[in-house]
């Protein structure tokens, strides 16, 4: 499960990579309850980025802190979780913009985060739902089993089950973005090759 992450933050990589405009004030390294930059369509055929808490917050949520517990959502059960359902049934998806992603590498007993990112350089474009509490905007994202992925498996502890996040092809963002597609259609590994510590 991915806790942590580098959101972009140069306005020339978010336009060249995701044709959308960088707004003010977006933070370079994100945790659950910081506030980031997330990519929604804007019903016109562009996109818009808005920023929001990274841990979604339904709109029973008693306050803020909630998104501590919902930075990602599995999705093989977001459909049925309380936390998510609305915004799964109600097609809010999202793009979040990353350069990286850490992950915690187990070696000797001890874990060490590790920076994982795209083999190509290019940024992670990573699959999430969003969604308004009061006056709070807030997101998540949605991940896949990775016990099988001949990268992602090495994270995390030996014991534990391997998740990793969704990331789409740059391809797939015009239709993921569009909440008539199914959803769960996307909802792949990124193939292995294409991902590297970052050092």
């Amino acid at each position: 499960m991915c806790s942590r992450f580098k959101s972009v933050t140069d306005a020339n990589r978010m336009a060249q990579f995701f044709k959308a405009a960088m707004p003010d004030g977006v933070r370079a390294d994100i945790w659950p309850t910081y506030e980031s930059a997330y990519i929604v369509a804007d019903g016109a055929g562009s996109r818009r980025v808005q920023l929001g808490q990274f841990g979604l917050l339904p709109h029973w949520a008693k306050d803020s802190t909630f998104g501590r517990h919902t930075y990602n959502a599995r999705s093989e059960t977001v459909a049925e979780r309380p936390s998510f359902r609305d915004a799964w049934l109600r097609g809010q998806r999202c793009i979040i913009p990353a350069e990286a992603i850490y992950e915690p590498q187990w070696q000797g007993g001890k874990a060490q985060s590790t920076a994982i990112a795209r083999a190509d350089g290019y940024p992670m474009g990573i699959a999430g739902l969003w969604s308004q509490w009061q006056d709070k905007l807030s997101f998540t994202m949605l991940t896949v089993n990775a016990d099988d992925h001949a990268f992602m498996r090495h994270f995390h502890k030996p014991q534990d089950e391997k998740r990793m996040v969704v990331i789409l092809p740059m391809g797939a963002y015009r239709d993921w973005l569009n909440p008539a597609t199914d959803a769960q259609a996307f909802m792949l590994q990124y193939p292995a090759e294409r991902l590297q510590v970052q050092v």
